[in-house]
């Protein structure tokens, strides 16, 4: 098993920049695909990204591509999500999940889940 705590959330501006962490403690932390998803009150959980146990697949949810960059450091066991020219509907709970396969955009294939971390972007 994993735990997942995710951190770095926060208040911005739009257009301002966040990066939050997934920090995992553990089995090996580089088994895992790690994703993030968020989800907005009233709104069904949304895909974000997702980076492979090597880093070199890191697909992204449509409404972040060229603005959200997943990257990680299985050194610190930790995935982070840099967001620039972040949006007002950006605003969210933000979660990382983890799971011991490919990545995939499906929040139900993801096995272990942190608590989520609030991130709200002002107009």
């Amino acid at each position: 098993q994993v735990q997942l705590v995710e951190s770095g959330g926060g208040w911005v501006q739009a257009g301002g920049s966040l990066r939050l962490s997934c920090a995992a403690s553990g089995r090996t932390f580089s088994d895992y695909a790690v994703a993030w998803f968020r989800q907005a009150p009233g709104k069904e959980r949304e895909f974000v990204a997702a980076i492979s146990q090597s880093g070199d697949d890191t697909p992204y949810g449509d409404s972040v591509k060229g603005r959200f960059t997943i990257s990680r450091d299985n050194a610190k066991n930790t995935v982070y999500l840099q967001m620039n020219s972040l949006k007002p509907k950006d605003t969210a709970v933000y979660y990382c999940a983890a799971r011991v396969l490919l990545t995939t955009t499906m929040a139900i294939r993801y096995d272990y889940w942190g608590q989520g971390t609030q991130v709200t972007v002002s107009s």
